[in-house]
């Protein structure tokens, strides 16, 4: 009794067979072909010239040997022996940029070759010698150009044309597809296994490629969490003022009226009620690695911590100096934050890329903004690579860029390096909505 996977078998070959003569015509019926995949290198068409000018002296050589040849052995007129010749030398550069036709073409060459030929003596039949060698060359240049489906197609195509010559010629010779169809069957696998090696070559860059944009990515969503957690913070500490600030103003006042009271457990319960959609937020933006209890509930810093700072810089052995121009005064808490922060990164990155060097922090108050700018002298050696280096640079630019402000970033004449950071001292308004 015939088993399931007999029958399954069976179908899955009547199907192939089905499609056969469709993907026939499809790989090989055709002046299309597949591009060799780019790398970040020169592309098989850029470097199309130097291997025609490469090719060009062997096909010559190899078509005046055929050429003489056909006319010697296989007894053909020299102006049939030139043309047909000639032809197969011409495929073998015409594959370069059209595999599929010029494999035709040198095939199509070989049958009538064999037709036409009346071997004298016992040669390598269909094929002269360096018949074959064009043969396998155009193969190649197939093999590299096509799917592998359509090089296999081909070689079949080509042995059974030889064998067909070979067995339904009268004239008696001394044929050799056997040994042809090996060295055909060589370079096919040669030349799939190439390009084989560049696809999978280019598909490991691309991933590579994808892979590097997905860690920025998740770069950048973290250090954004990351300032969203300080920022909750801040506004979570004045959602708590505002909701004590309205409860305790009833008492502030004698006799208040009952529309007072009623405006301000409103205003009290609307601030507990976002304090508490607030700490949920917390809850999302926190990271699987909970934080030191200390830390979490620690106030977040602002200017006036800067001296603190600078202190512990000084500590870990680096040298520094400060200055402030302008007037010192209250900012907003996510402004001072931001500003704190920026510092804060640019002299860690001090530390680890420039360590020993001379830095200086420069903070001006403005009327309408916030400079800061942390300079460090060029390094007497190269630092030693940190593979625990962090996300520096983006959070400063984040930092800016969500203030509304400006940042630059670079090296200075002098060999060292520079952090800029320009903040508005107003947070800007959002859009309003029309009414």
């Amino acid at each position: 009794m015939t088993s399931v996977q007999e029958i399954g078998a069976m179908r899955r070959l009547k199907a192939a067979l089905r499609a056969a003569p469709g993907n026939l015509r499809d790989d090989l019926w055709t002046t299309a072909y597949e591009p060799l995949p780019r790398t970040g290198r020169p592309s098989w068409r850029d470097w199309l010239p130097a291997f025609a000018m490469l090719l060009l002296l062997p096909a010559g050589a190899l078509a005046a040997l055929n050429i003489n040849q056909l006319g010697d052995q296989y007894g053909l007129e020299m102006s049939y022996a030139a043309l047909l010749g000639g032809l197969q030398a011409v495929a073998l550069l015409l594959a370069l940029v059209q595999p599929v036709p010029a494999w035709w073409a040198v095939t199509i060459a070989m049958v009538v070759i064999a037709g036409l030929s009346e071997p004298r003596v016992p040669v390598l039949f269909p094929w002269t010698s360096p018949g074959l060698a064009l043969q396998a060359g155009v193969l190649f240049l197939l093999a590299l150009r096509v799917r592998s489906r359509a090089a296999v197609e081909a070689l079949v195509i080509t042995v059974l044309a030889g064998l067909v010559c070979s067995t339904f010629i009268s004239q008696a010779h001394g044929d050799n597809v056997g040994g042809a169809a090996v060295i055909l069957a060589a370079v096919v696998v040669v030349g799939a296994a190439l390009r084989g090696s560049r696809v999978a070559r280019t598909e490991l860059v691309k991933q590579e490629e994808l892979t590097a944009e997905e860690r920025a990515r998740r770069t950048l969503l973290e250090e954004r969490n990351r300032i969203a957690r300080e920022l909750h913070d801040v506004l979570a500490h004045h959602m708590s003022l505002i909701s004590i600030q309205a409860q305790v103003a009833p008492h502030l006042v004698q006799d208040p009226p009952e529309e007072l009271k009623e405006n301000l457990a409103g205003i009290r319960e609307n601030a507990v009620e976002a304090l508490t959609e607030l700490r949920r937020v917390l809850g999302v933006l926190r990271s699987e690695e909970a934080e030191p209890e200390e830390v979490r509930h620690a106030p977040q810093p602002t200017l006036d911590r800067l001296g603190e700072l600078v202190d512990n810089v000084r500590g870990a052995g680096q040298t520094i100096t400060t200055r402030i121009t302008g007037e010192p005064r209250p900012l907003s808490p996510g402004i001072e934050l931001s500003a704190f922060r920026i510092v804060q990164e640019a002299l860690s990155n001090v530390m680890r890329h420039a360590p020993g060097t001379e830095a200086r922090v420069e903070v001006g108050y403005r009327r309408d903004a916030l400079t800061i700018r942390v300079t460090n002298t060029a390094p007497d050696a190269p630092a030693p690579s940190c593979p625990a280096a962090g996300h520096g640079l983006l959070g400063m630019r984040e930092r800016a860029a969500m203030l509304g402000g400006e940042l630059a970033v670079g090296p200075t004449p002098g060999g060292g390096y520079e952090v800029t950071a320009v903040l508005p001292a107003t947070l800007p308004q959002p859009p309003r909505r029309p009414d």
